[in-house]
């Protein structure tokens, strides 16, 4: 679904250049749940854009479905096939109505009438929103604004989504909700979903994490292999799921367990085998 050769991005102003993606090779496969991780700055937030094709590669180049980010004539092709959740969902609705909110990209596709209804009936049914259709979207909850920003995405029928931090700004019911959502829409719908994220415990239900530092790929693998590097993940800055730390913690303590606790049930079965 994404393939990314050899990319680099610099950020340029009149005063200096600063290198946010650098000689990076990345690519996910259709159907995957990958999620990226790293401090800020790291590059994360740069390479969605550049997915996307909000940004242009300095040097290399991004291929979404074969199609290639730098060519003018399929910029808008590639944002149908791949869409993106940005972090603030206000910065994303512009409708005043849910339903007209969730019509909106199908329209600027010119999608006819009759199918942008059918579209945003799916959408919102997906999102489980279609009871609040009919309401002003300042109404909501901020897990609510955050779906309806989903389904605007679902209706112009992507292949795949790119969620940049979508829990950032909200409570701990609010990320559940999202996170549900995101889940669903990967395991049952097939769609690709690439997930920006600080959340450690949101990462961990990715099918693969990809670690970046300084615009660089540090680690990619399965959740259980990449945060089976507690010490190297804690000296770039970030966090681990409070389960693998303290089985990490253990292991240093000379008790025999396994790297691949992730969470309260791996540790409890693992215990359990110990005694």
């Amino acid at each position: 679904m994404i393939k990314i050769e050899n990319l680099t991005y610099h950020y340029k102003t009149s005063e200096y250049e600063s290198v946010a993606i650098q000689s990076m090779d990345l690519a996910v496969a259709r159907g995957e749940f990958v999620a990226i991780i790293g401090h800020n700055g790291s590059g994360k937030s740069t390479l969605a854009k550049l997915i996307n094709g909000i940004l242009l590669p300095t040097e290399g180049r991004v291929l979404v479905a074969g199609q290639d980010t730098s060519d003018p004539g399929q910029i808008w092709e590639i944002r149908k096939t791949a869409g993106m959740v940005f972090q603030n969902p206000d910065n994303q609705i512009v409708a005043t109505v849910v339903e007209e909110d969730v019509a909106f990209g199908p329209e600027n596709l010119g999608v006819p009438s009759e199918a942008i209804r059918r579209r945003v009936d799916t959408a919102l049914e997906q999102v489980h929103m279609t009871e609040h259709r009919l309401k002003p979207p300042h109404l909501l909850s901020g897990g609510q604004k955050q779906r309806v920003a989903i389904a605007g995405i679902l209706a112009m029928e992507p292949e795949c989504i790119i969620f940049d931090e979508p829990t950032a700004m909200l409570d701990p019911i609010g990320r559940k909700e999202v996170m549900e959502t995101v889940e669903t829409l990967n395991k049952e719908k097939g769609i690709t979903v690439i997930y920006i994220t600080h959340f450690m415990e949101e990462a961990m239900r990715a099918d693969r994490i990809v670690v970046l530092e300084s615009g660089r790929v540090i680690l990619d693998g399965e959740p259980k292999v990449v945060f089976s590097d507690v010490e190297r993940l804690q000296d770039m800055g970030l966090d681990v799921p409070e389960v693998t730390l303290m089985a990490h913690g253990l292991r240093k303590a000379g008790f025999p367990l396994k790297l691949d606790i992730l969470t309260v049930e791996d540790m409890v079965e693992a215990l359990w085998q110990l005694l």
